[in-house]
């Protein structure tokens, strides 16, 4: 039973392969500079039948092309990558990447740049041609209300002028709710090289204008952005101006309240002192009324006796006659 443990251990030890204790891999390209209808040969060695990834990526990073091819028992490997088509949008002229990839060694790599160009005469670097894209548009807009956004093209410094349905024809714009709308029927000529669209915004939040040129094998981006409000700032200016008159206008009748309120207090004030007055004259003819009382029974007081005496007198002599 031992044994037979023992023969399995050595007979699965013996399925494993040995792997190199060094890395191997090389890549090669049959030119460095391409123009269309030319071939993209890659070569170069890895291990023995190894499974190598070939990737192509754009200007732009994007990969171009993708494929894998196998190794010799030698290592070696020679494969056809790519034909280069006629320039477009998706394959323009400018630099390209090549590189190839194991997938035993620990995902090794190498890369080589080449170029893609009109011509590969007389050249040994390619020319790569610039074209600049600016977009000018509002920094705000209103909901409902249509703005303009303006975009100038040039290559090498010169406006390019050409039909701005094929020039611009992969432009969009990006709206607020992530979805996006082609402007490829919205352009219009201001003249060669500048063009320009009317939009009008439907959503309220950030709406931003990719416009994608294409001329004779070159691409380019331009970007710009707006945010849209439920209503554009002249009529907010309009409304904190009319706010302002309204507060003006309150300060105003304020200040002629204040006023008459002033006016008011001096008013009380007098009517204040005239009351005073008035209670201190009245105080006075009290008082002289009631020294004038006092002078009344003081002469009344000796008529009254008398007259008590008298009666009393009459009132004894008529008893005395009974």
């Amino acid at each position: 039973m031992k044994l037979l443990l023992l023969l399995s251990i050595v007979f699965v030890f013996l399925l494993i392969p040995i792997q190199d204790s060094f890395s191997e891999l090389d890549m090669y390209t049959n030119a460095q500079v391409y123009s269309p209808e030319h071939t993209l040969q890659v070569y170069g060695n890895g291990l023995p039948g190894e499974n190598l990834i070939l990737r192509l990526f754009g200007p732009d990073e994007s990969i171009t092309k993708f494929d894998q091819v196998q190794t010799d028992s030698d290592g070696n490997f020679n494969y056809q990558l790519l034909t280069w088509p006629t320039p477009s949008h998706g394959v323009p002229y400018g630099t390209y990447v090549v590189e190839v990839l194991s997938t035993e060694q620990n995902g090794l790599s190498k890369k080589i740049d080449v170029s893609f160009s009109s011509t590969t005469e007389l050249v040994s670097v390619a020319i790569e041609r610039q074209i600049d894209t600016v977009v000018f548009a509002p920094d705000s807009g209103a909901l409902n209300q249509p703005f303009r956004v303006f975009i100038q093209t040039t290559r090498d410094g010169l406006n390019i002028g050409n039909d701005p349905i094929v020039l611009l024809e992969n432009s969009m714009v990006h709206l607020p709710d992530s979805s996006s709308l082609s402007l490829k029927n919205y352009f219009k000529t201001l003249y060669a090289g500048v063009y320009y669209f009317d939009f009008i915004p439907q959503q309220q939040g950030t709406h931003v204008f990719q416009i994608s040129v294409f001329n004779e094998g070159v691409s380019s981006k331009g970007f710009a952005a707006t945010h849209v409000l439920s209503q554009d700032l002249g009529g907010i200016n309009k409304q904190i101006i009319k706010l302002n008159l309204i507060l003006d206008e309150t300060s105003n009748e304020l200040d002629v309240l204040k006023s008459e309120i002033s006016g008011f207090d001096s008013t009380l004030v007098k009517a204040s002192e005239k009351i005073d007055k008035s209670t201190g004259t009245i105080a006075t003819s009290v008082q002289s009324i009631s020294e004038a009382s006092s002078q009344l029974n003081s002469l009344l007081f000796p008529i009254i006796a008398s007259i008590g005496i008298i009666v009393a007198l009459q009132i004894t002599i008529i008893a005395r006659r009974k």
